[in-house]
């Protein structure tokens, strides 16, 4: 990858599964562009037999956080950031909400969601290596993030428009897994549905979902962002390919599917 030294670059989350792998990711990428900015995936959060630390939950979290700092990376916890591009002057405001389950069938009860996955052969492993401590569940740890992001949200509102950025989508409708759909109650929650619009936002972006797009929702543009595996990729393209322009986003027009 050639150096950006004007650009900012948003990692969507899933860098890696250890300490290790996200150090490398940042001592290089941090190099590569003017800032780095991150938002951490539910791989991320993940805590292996073979972690050194232990760490688990919100503390592997905070951990993560240390770790971007150390590289001078946007995260979660800092100030909302201003960047100007094309004259116009944007927050970006990378989140961390985690899922609650939410998304899947009207018919399904809550505590029956992950059976209902189940009954399909799906699993995520997140019920077993992505631990909650000190909160009492996924969901717990989830409602707690939304509550403060709104506060954050809110204290923000007439500051600009916002670039949302979070791993999971903000929205049930474009948790869309064709090949897997009972894999959904892992991909966010409906307390996000509306965020596009209650909030003065001109771009979510947001990955998880190894299906890259761009998404119209109430006149606001939806950039999911995941690279996906090695043999999703098409090697002879090279990284910069994958490459999304957000801001000030002129590439959108041609491909971009409308669902007002």
């Amino acid at each position: 990858m050639p150096p950006y030294p004007e650009d900012w670059l948003i990692l969507g989350g899933d860098i890696g599964e250890t300490e290790e792998l996200l150090r490398f990711a940042l001592s290089i990428l941090t190099r590569r562009f003017k800032r780095v900015v991150w938002v951490p995936g539910n791989h991320d959060l993940w805590t292996l037999p073979s972690d050194r630390n232990g760490l688990q939950g919100e503390a592997k979290y905070q951990r993560l956080v240390a770790i971007c700092r150390d590289y001078g990376v946007l995260t979660p916890e800092d100030p909302y950031a201003v960047r100007n591009t094309a004259g116009a002057e944007y927050l970006i405001a990378p989140l961390f909400l985690l899922y609650d389950y939410s998304f899947r069938p009207d018919d399904v009860p809550p505590e029956r969601a992950v059976e209902w996955a189940s009954e399909a052969g799906i699993i995520c492993a997140d019920e077993v290596l992505l631990q909650a401590e000190p909160y009492a569940s996924r969901s717990a740890w989830c409602e707690a993030r939304c509550r403060y992001t709104e506060t954050r949200l809110q204290a923000v509102v007439g500051s600009g428009p916002l670039v949302l950025i979070n791993h999971f989508p903000l929205r049930q409708d474009l948790a869309r897994l064709w090949r897997i759909p009972r894999f959904s109650p892992w991909c966010g929650t409906q307390r996000t549905e509306d965020w596009h619009v209650r909030f003065p936002v001109a771009v979510v972006v947001y990955g998880h979902l190894h299906i890259r797009g761009t998404h119209l929702r109430e006149g606001v543009r939806f950039e999911e962002v995941s690279l996906g595996y090695p043999r999703d990729w098409h090697h002879s393209k090279g990284i910069q390919y994958y490459l999304r322009e957000i801001l000030p986003g002129s590439h959108v027009a041609q491909h971009t599917e409308r669902n007002e």
